[in-house]
This record gives structure tokens, C-alpha cells and sequence, in this order.
């Protein structure tokens, strides 16, 4: 049987396509072009229970690695610095490098508004494939893409020869741009970051635009589109999107000793800890508690703050819900004034939210408009 990649790429592209998640015709020329399975390399990962279990290219039949190269999924490609094609058995540990889902990679560029006339900046190269669909679509000559690993920048630049692309491509640390390729029209990011680095604001030109996603160490996120405006500041209003990438390997939440529960004091939840289970409702305790990591257990969920030790811990009693605080910080207090300010004005979700860097680079998320309710961001 004759295996047609061609065709499997008109399909993804139709698929999307139908799905909503690709509407601009030249997007859609770049993904019916841009051959994926070239950017995968010799193996990827897939979950395999709480491990991760390499998949190689010369184990499988042609049609089944082209079936999985051309499914709208994410493909891990590393875990904790160990690359797929590296490892003959499966591997813990978080996902450090991946093959974006096509139709995230073209949700992302849509939202980033990128004309055929543009200079793109793109942090986080990975694969290379996002990097090759940018220059299918503007000319290797407009983009420039930054890759922090040494070994997923080398696998990328590889691909992207082979496939005929020679984007300028630049192997350090992306959250501090390219300075040397500056000014950008647009800035992309495949990383999610806990604030928008300064040199970000500096390398785009005014009037130009900052498209990433905003996270934390709750892991959740938000799709915002920022506007850079003449006196350096800069401003916009998040997607509806649920769409989350791993966290810039800077903003990572830093090691720490073994968790201990502390008793704390106690009172009555004000707010049931199932909010925190929708997407906007863990976006707003990040927003709240931008320091603290969440852990979810039998009885509940834990927050737990890393720069103070601090902690919160919700439990059932007699039929409702109790917290427990300990430490400096009032951890559960803040979560539940978040989030009974965002129920005052009518619950909306994230794209009622907006962003917005000010010339002294103090950074906040507001809910209606910049003079609305807001939370500062780390910086």
C-alpha cells in the first residue's frame, strides 16, 4: 500500500478546518505543505500510566508513524532533558520538549494577527515544525526563532535543512529575545511565562504585538495578545482559549523540601475549594496567590506557598468545607477575595480579562478594564 503524506496533511488541514480552529487560507496552505513527520525525529513519547514510553520510528510500520505524525495531538519529544530517540524504556518525570498540537501552533498565530509582511520573533523553537509553518507562510528571511536546549535546537535546525527552511535560529535563553534581530513586528511564544520579560518589550516595535500565554505555578493559563504603545508600555485582552505550554524553564517553579501538613487555624471555607477546579476559577487563585504551588488530595486541595512557607488546606467537615492556614501568608483569604470579586461582576470568562505592562513595567491583570478589579503579577 502506497502511503500518501500529502494527503494525511490535507486531511489535518480539513479536519482543523471543520473543528474551527483554522479559518486563514494561508495557514491552511502551510499546514497541507509543512511535512510533520520530518520534525519528530527517530522516537516520541506517549503516557504510558504515570510514565512516559518511548515510541521509535523503526519499530513501527510507515503508516502508523505517519498516522500519529498527522493527528491534531501533542508529541512529547523530552522528558527531564531525556530525549525520545536517546531511551529504550519508558521514563517519570515532566515533559520538558514537544510537538505542539497543528491546531494550537495556528490558534496561536491567528490570535497573533501575523501578515505575510511581518518579522517574527518566536520563543521556544522545539521540533522546528511551528518554526517551518511560519516560513512557508513569510520567508525564512522574516523569522527568527530561540531555542534554550542545546540538543532540541540542534534536532530542529536539522529538520528545518532537510525540509529547505534556514530561519535565523538562535540557541539561548528566550526570555531574553534575539536583541541582535530587533526590531520584530510580532513576538510568539510556545512557552508560558509568569510576567512578559522586559527584553520582550523592548525588541517589539511600537504598535507591534506580544502573543503568549500567561501561567504560573498552579499551571493555569491564559492566551493574551499585548499591544506595545509608543512610551514603551503595553496592553491586551486574553482569548476565551483553554490552552496551556510548558513554563519557560526560568519561571519553574524552583525545588524545595518534602511538604508537611501543618494544622494551621481553622474556619469555615467562604468559598468551596471546587472553584478552583474550573479554568477561570484556578486562573484567579494564581492571580491571587502567584507564589504558591496547588496539590489536590483525598480530602481536598493544598496550597502551598514557596517563598514563605505558608500553607492552606482544605478539608470536609460536618457536610461542608473547612480550611486550615498556617504561616505568614493568608493563602485561602486571598483565593476567596479573587474570586468573590470576579463573581461581584458577574463571573465572565478570560476574555473579559486584559493585561497590562505599564512604562514603570509594573505589570497587572484586570477584569473589564484596566481601571477594574486587578491583580499585580510577579516580576
Amino acid at each position: 500500500m502506497t502511503i500518501d503524506a500529502a494527503s494525511l496533511r490535507v486531511r489535518l488541514a480539513r479536519r482543523m478546518a471543520e473543528s474551527g480552529s483554522l479559518s486563514d487560507p494561508a495557514w491552511r496552505a502551510a499546514i497541507e505543505s509543512v511535512p510533520r513527520e520530518a520534525f519528530l525525529g527517530q522516537a516520541v513519547f506517549r503516557p504510558c500510566g504515570t510514565a512516559w514510553e518511548p515510541v521509535r520510528r523503526d519499530q513501527v510500520r510507515l503508516d502508523e508513524w505517519l498516522d500519529l505524525a498527522y493527528r491534531d495531538e501533542t508529541w512529547v519529544t523530552q522528558v527531564e532533558g531525556i530525549d525520545a530517540a536517546s531511551t529504550e524504556s519508558s521514563v517519570s518525570g515532566n515533559p520538558t520538549s514537544s510537538s505542539t498540537l497543528p491546531s494550537l501552533i495556528i490558534r496561536m498565530l491567528e490570535v497573533a494577527r501575523v501578515e505575510s509582511t511581518d518579522r517574527v520573533l518566536e520563543i521556544g523553537t522545539g521540533t522546528g515544525y511551528s518554526t517551518a509553518v511560519l516560513c512557508h507562510r513569510l520567508g525564512a528571511e522574516r523569522v527568527t526563532s530561540v531555542e534554550c536546549d542545546r540538543s532540541v535546537a540542534r534536532h530542529a535546525a536539522a529538520s528545518l535543512r532537510a525540509t529547505g527552511w534556514s530561519p535565523d535560529l538562535v540557541v539561548g535563553d528566550g526570555l531574553h529575545g534575539y536583541a541582535p534581530g530587533a526590531p520584530y513586528d510580532v513576538l510568539v511564544a510556545t512557552c508560558s511565562v509568569r510576567s512578559i520579560p522586559f527584553s520582550w518589550m523592548v525588541q517589539v516595535r511600537a504598535g507591534g504585538t506580544v502573543t503568549t500565554t500567561l501561567s504560573g505555578w498552579m499551571l493555569a493559563s491564559g492566551l493574551v495578545r499585548l499591544t506595545l504603545a509608543e512610551d514603551g508600555s503595553a496592553s491586551g485582552r486574553f482569548t476565551r482559549d483553554q490552552v496551556s505550554y510548558m513554563l519557560a524553564r526560568p519561571h519553574e517553579r524552583p525545588p524545595h523540601p518534602a511538604f508537611f501538613q501543618h494544622e494551621g487555624t481553622a474556619r469555615e471555607c467562604l468559598v468551596p475549594p471546587q472553584e478552583l477546579e474550573g479554568w477561570t476559577g484556578r486562573f484567579l487563585a494564581q492571580l491571587a496567590a502567584p507564589s504558591a504551588e496547588l496539590m489536590t488530595t483525598e480530602d481536598g486541595l493544598v496550597l502551598w506557598d514557596v517563598a514563605t512557607g505558608s500553607q492552606a488546606w482544605t478539608e470536609r467537615v460536618s457536610g461542608t468545607w473547612a480550611v486550615h492556614q498556617h504561616g505568614p501568608l493568608r493563602l485561602w483569604d486571598q483565593v476567596e477575595d479573587a474570586i468573590t470579586t470576579w463573581k461581584a461582576v458577574g463571573q465572565p470568562d478570560q476574555s473579559a480579562f486584559g493585561l497590562s505592562v505599564t512604562t514603570d513595567h509594573a505589570q497587572y491583570v484586570w477584569i473589564g478594564d484596566p481601571s477594574g478589579p486587578s491583580w499585580p503579577l510577579p516580576v
